[in-house]
């Protein structure tokens, strides 16, 4: 029942991540959807740590080139998305406000993508992996 509770608010987690955006979006105030470029960020995220993690073996307590260059792509995915809205605003694309509701929308997502893979990353019965 516990992966149940965190299964729900993990999605919990994750709309109201991607209601920041859309507030940052759509809010008659701000009314540009360049932000919504950010979606194909949370999408890309996840995906080299994942494809390290079916790859790798983790019975070796070394260091593993793999697993260490999908951290760091990971980590310039999302660097990439935190620095998106702040080019955007600086260009005046969008407004300032709308750039804070988006980095609150980044950090609530990734926070979100975080969890996902704490509380579902270990190969234990209840394991993403058998998804």
């Amino acid at each position: 029942m516990a992966g149940i509770k965190a299964l729900i608010s993990l999605s919990f987690g994750g709309a109201i991540g991607l209601m920041f955006l859309m507030l940052g979006c759509a809010l008659p105030v701000y009314d540009k959807y360049w932000p919504l470029f950010l979606l194909f960020f949370y999408i890309l995220a996840p995906i080299p740590y994942s494809i390290s993690r079916r790859i790798v073996d983790d019975t070796d307590s070394a260091s593993n080139a793999c697993k260490e260059l999908a951290l760091f792509l990971t980590t310039g995915i999302v660097v990439s998305a935190f620095g998106l809205p702040i080019i955007f605003a600086r260009a005046d694309v969008i407004a300032w406000g709308a750039c804070a509701l988006v980095l609150t929308g980044n950090v609530v997502i990734f926070a979100t993508i975080l969890g996902f893979f704490l509380v579902f990353g270990s190969n234990d019965d209840f394991s993403w992996q058998q998804w």
